[in-house]
């Protein structure tokens, strides 16, 4: 992942120079944190934290600078650029839930960015709950690029508060694994992962941890996952199966 380590290298020493001192730190989380990062159908994953909320002059600044480096990546629809979040050092620790924001940015926003910027500063500020699942591989996973230790800024995220943020991006698995049996498929298998024995794992490793935990009737799928995800085939899911495998995990994970 040599490109994309340099885009986050560089994204956290502008990040310096943009916010200055109101910067704590800046954080790699994801993909690119675990070692499975693949540039062409992973996000880019970061997060800055702050002392206080910047002003819109400096957020349209920072926006410009997150714009152009997500830029560099790949495009693939609403992935394989950076996903970035903004959050105040006062909602890491004691933890938050639903996590307040500042800023955010994913490759589906760019559009919007450059339409409005300032609609866009105006209004992209509020609560995320996928921040409890960041922040809990933050804690177990993420990489400083920038700042204070992971530690000193990231307090516990309550079990309760992670596995609903989790729950909420798997629920309409039934209905949405025929048209997205990528991201489901795995995702499905990282968070049964976590329900079952409290890991934490990237979705490469969910769909590995799978082919141990699940029946044997759901292989095949988890291993046409797998190699999509690698970039390694381009072989058709089987949408009978995977809508089967959706509803069988969603009973297991409760």
């Amino acid at each position: 992942m040599d490109g994309a380590a340099g885009l986050a290298a560089e994204f956290a020493k502008r990040s310096g120079k943009i916010l200055g001192g109101n910067l704590v730190g800046v954080y790699l989380h994801g993909s690119a944190a675990m070692g499975c990062f693949n540039p062409v159908k992973s996000d880019l994953d970061l997060l800055a934290v702050v002392r206080e909320s910047p002003d819109d002059i400096r957020k349209r600044a920072y926006m410009d600078m997150v714009a152009e480096l997500s830029t560099r990546m790949p495009e693939n629809g609403t992935h394989g650029g950076i996903e970035m979040s903004m959050v105040r050092r006062d909602v890491c620790d004691p933890f938050v839930y639903p996590t307040p924001f500042e800023l955010h940015y994913s490759a589906m926003h760019l559009p919007w960015y450059r339409r409005d910027p300032e609609d866009y500063i105006r209004k992209m500020k509020g609560t995320d709950k996928d921040l409890a699942a960041h922040f809990t591989v933050i804690r177990s996973r993420g990489i400083c690029l920038a700042g204070l230790p992971v530690r000193e800024v990231f307090g516990e995220v309550p079990a309760a508060d992670y596995l609903d943020s989790i729950r909420e991006d798997i629920a309409g698995a039934r209905e949405e694994i025929a048209g997205n049996p990528l991201y489901l498929t795995l995702n499905l298998a990282r968070v049964l992962a976590y329900r079952t024995e409290g890991k934490v794992l990237s979705k490469k490793e969910g769909g590995e941890w799978a082919l141990g935990n699940v029946p044997e009737r759901f292989h095949p799928l988890l291993r046409t996952a797998l190699a999509d995800y690698g970039g390694d085939t381009e072989e058709a899911y089987d949408t009978e199966a995977a809508e089967a495998y959706a509803g069988y995990m969603l009973d297991r994970i409760g």
